[in-house]
């Protein structure tokens, strides 16, 4: 199952034919009351209600998707957590040119140590947009770069998880930009900017994707190719991220995770348009513009 948010946050299922509006599955949701419950309410339930999803779009016609402004899949993750220089052909091109990064600290070149000795980051929640808002990049004084990623979502809730259950813990895939400004401030501080976390343009659910530890990707920016590559090439897998990263927080419904970047990353401005595919979860174009000052 494909399920996107459109529009003025429509909820629809993708389908061959087109999307299908399932918007009245959010009346099913409970009312909640302050503090509200951590998880998006929509990850929470979105297994038990499959059926009904289901049920629901083969009763609403099908919608043009090219019509259609795609938002982020995930509306309330509660946290963003990134995975720094998960390719080592990312790491290699990183060490040969010294504008992409300026980490000061002593971190081995290669193998798992590479990301351990980092660890994860997080992202503002904040940051988060779907394709169809776009980038707003700002400081054009500075290398603004794009970097494509899978984008792995949590389906229910998880602390101190073994790598053997990890997949238990995904409800579904997406494609995942995490933009960055260059510069000497911390990671997560350059990497938080508002429209820097790109998801979409829908959430692909697991049963889909047989193994996502070997899907082909690519992104182009106006129709020349930047970065290529295979989940495969990662330095840490996708079951240890969420067996490591819940050893420090617990995860919730809803929660991202940016698996990390290969080579070819680079910079983007104002004009520019981003194509992003995906083997098996699709493609996505984001356009970029400059930020304004409101």
């Amino acid at each position: 199952m494909r399920i996107c948010r459109f529009n003025d946050d429509r909820i629809g299922i993708v389908r061959p034919d087109g999307v299908h509006d399932v918007t009245t599955i959010l009346e099913k949701l409970p009312l909640v009351r302050y503090p509200f419950p951590l998880g998006d309410p929509l990850i929470v339930n979105l297994e038990a209600w499959r059926p009904e999803l289901e049920a629901l779009a083969d009763k609403a016609p099908a919608l043009n998707a090219n019509e259609l402004r795609f938002k982020s899949p995930v509306a309330n993750p509660t946290k963003i957590i990134g995975v720094p220089t998960n390719y080592q052909a990312h790491r290699d091109e990183m060490a040969a040119d010294k504008t992409i990064t300026t980490q000061s600290q002593a971190i081995p070149e290669r193998g798992i140590d590479s990301v351990l000795v980092q660890g994860l980051f997080l992202k503002a929640n904040s940051s988060l947009v779907g394709p169809s808002e776009g980038i707003a990049t700002r400081f054009p004084d500075r290398r603004n770069d794009h970097e494509a990623e899978l984008g792995v979502i949590i389906g229910k809730t998880g602390s101190d998880i073994p790598e053997d259950k990890a997949y238990d813990y995904i409800v579904g895939y997406a494609l995942a930009m995490d933009m960055v400004v260059r510069g000497k401030e911390d990671r997560s501080f350059r990497k938080s900017i508002d429209t820097y976390s790109v998801l979409g343009p829908w959430l692909v659910t697991k049963d889909e994707v047989p193994d996502p530890q070997n899907l082909n990707f690519e992104l182009k920016v106006n129709g020349e190719s930047r970065q290529k590559a295979n989940t495969k090439d990662m330095i840490m897998y996708i079951k240890q991220q969420i067996s490591w990263g819940s050893t420090f927080y617990t995860l919730h419904p809803g929660d991202i995770i940016m698996t990390g970047t290969c080579q070819g990353v680079g910079p983007v401005k104002p004009g520019d348009m981003v194509d992003f595919e995906f083997e098996i979860l699709g493609n996505m174009k984001v356009p970029v513009r400059a930020h304004e000052v409101r």
